[in-house]
């Protein structure tokens, strides 16, 4: 079997049994092919590739100053192939089993301030013609009153937005679904967006015959709603508008600043969790940085020996 083919049995797998989502597919193909290309480079076959040439790949990696969190995915990508080569019998042994990967260091996520926020979500108002303008106050209200990923937020179903929801119908990796609350600028937005889509929808099909779309956000392109690379794009010009450096807004960083203005307003890390759709609240805890802040104004708020 042609190494093309072992990757796409492999990746076929991972979706049919794990349900892995598309992305993560995605990052294992490339993640194999470069694995592949350096093993190319030795004359050396995938299916034959011993433990010590897997440390040399590391070792190769670590030498071309790839960081630490891409050198474990390459590693976690090299592993769930070796594991699915010996279940399909492949080869009678998994090379990959024993080698301690680099691990991840837990860097701070970037964020944004209250500040900040209110004035991307003001420049969204004015960012954009006709339509257009309606559409990126939707998507802004929306990203930041539920910290959706960007890819569950292009993607809504227009059917989770109908009648006036209170609370939206998100599906996260994994097909995993959960409920997000709306807040009342989101909810207000997203009942101005739904108005003028509708009507654009209805002029498209009674004009060009156009089927009416399944998306919230539709768009003409290949997948039927709007690209996560065109959101990004939308967000940065926001930024500009809105005099915040376009360096660190990203769709991410509002999903980030969500998370961290919640726990520093109250929130505890479990509610964030469930809103933030992680597996593992090992994952949510990585936002703990702004308790610091918070529990020394505590101390000195309330501790006797703190008073005047």
């Amino acid at each position: 079997m042609r190494r093309e083919n072992q990757i796409a049995a492999f990746l076929e797998a991972q979706a049919a049994e794990l349900d892995a989502a598309e992305n993560t597919r995605l990052a294992y193909a490339r993640d194999l092919k470069d694995f592949g290309a350096w093993l190319d480079l030795r004359k050396l076959d995938m299916l034959a590739a011993l433990q010590s040439d897997i440390e040399r790949y590391l070792i190769d990696l670590d030498a071309a100053g790839m960081s630490q969190a891409t050198r474990a995915r390459r590693l976690s990508a090299v592993r769930q192939f070796y594991r699915f080569a010996f279940e399909e019998g492949w080869r009678q042994d998994n090379p990959a089993i024993q080698i301690k990967g680099p691990g991840r260091t837990k860097s701070l996520p970037k964020t944004l301030s209250e500040d900040e926020v209110d004035r991307l979500l003001a420049a969204a108002r004015e960012t954009g013609r006709g339509d257009d303008i309606v559409r990126n106050t939707c998507l802004m209200e929306l990203l930041y009153a539920t910290g959706m990923r960007v890819s569950e937020l292009v993607s809504l179903p227009v059917a989770a937005a109908r009648g006036d929801p209170r609370m939206l119908l998100v599906r996260g990796k994994g097909g995993k679904e959960r409920m997000v609350p709306l807040s009342a600028p989101a909810k207000e937005a997203l009942a101005a967006w739904l108005t003028v889509r509708d009507a654009a929808e209805d002029v498209a099909r009674v004009e060009r015959g156009t089927p009416l779309s399944r998306y919230l956000f539709p768009s003409r392109g290949k997948s039927g709603h709007l690209t996560r690379h065109r959101f990004y794009g939308l967000i940065k010009d926001i930024a500009v508008a809105a005099g915040v450096s376009p360096g660190k807004v990203t769709p991410h960083t509002l999903r980030h600043a969500f998370a961290t203005h919640l726990l520093a307003r109250g929130a505890d890390l479990r509610t964030i969790q469930t809103l933030l759709g992680h597996a593992d609240v090992a994952t949510t805890e990585i936002y703990t940085h702004v308790l610091e802040e918070r529990l020394k104004d505590l101390v000195l708020e309330h501790h006797p020996l703190a008073q005047d």
